[in-house]
């Protein structure tokens, strides 16, 4: 008796190679995320993962897409909960250093840098715009999102690469670069709202 595969709308089959792309990555890091791995996960073909990424770099790339486009939605909706200067900081930093840590997204711009893929973190960097456009905030608020996301994005990154050893080394606890970016971006906040009217952040 044959088993008939389950037939998916392509936008279906895509969904699924990216999550199960996303649970390769956390398990076993970003060099087994393959189209041949990700094919085998979903009981697909590698032909079939080739139609919809054209490449490993490819499907990285639109994994990398994947996580950013899904931290930010998270990310937006906690700042939509609250007014601007009454956001929990603490809050959105954790997300975004977990998305990089946990979620695998450093390990992953990490990789894609490394193995020549100069526009690793150009999906990061797209869905952080669309969130903060999507926003509306005027000229001012906007380049202060801007920088302090730089800001964020960066010590996530680098916590994801180096945090852990480099705090054990000195001696800090874990989380000491998690509150470093708090204390910074609800320092910059405040000291924005008081320059242009209203409440300074709460404190994470």
């Amino acid at each position: 008796m044959s088993i008939v595969k389950k037939r998916l709308s392509p936008e279906e089959s895509r969904s699924a190679a990216l999550e199960a792309a996303r649970h390769i990555l956390i398990e076993m890091g970003p060099a087994a995320v393959t189209l041949k791995a990700v094919a085998a996960r979903i009981d697909r073909t590698h032909a079939n993962l080739l139609h919809h990424f054209g490449s490993a770099a490819g499907l990285q790339k639109a994994l990398a897409a994947y996580q950013a486009e899904t931290v930010c939605e998270t990310i937006g909706k906690k700042m939509a909960e609250s007014a601007p200067g009454e956001r929990n900081v603490r809050e959105i930093v954790d997300l975004a250093f977990d998305a990089f840590n946990e979620g695998g997204a450093g390990a992953l711009a990490t990789w894609m840098a490394a193995t020549g893929n100069d526009d690793a973190l150009d999906p990061i960097v797209d869905a952080i715009h669309k969130l903060i456009d999507g926003m509306s905030p005027d000229a001012h608020e906007k380049r202060l999102m801007h920088e302090d996301t730089l800001a964020l994005v960066l010590m996530a990154l680098g916590d994801a690469q180096l945090g852990g050893p480099m705090a054990e080394a000195l001696g800090l606890p874990r989380d000491t670069s998690r509150v470093l970016a708090t204390e910074l971006i609800t320092g910059r906040i405040a000291k924005f709202w008081a320059e242009h009217g209203g409440k300074p952040a709460a404190q994470g």
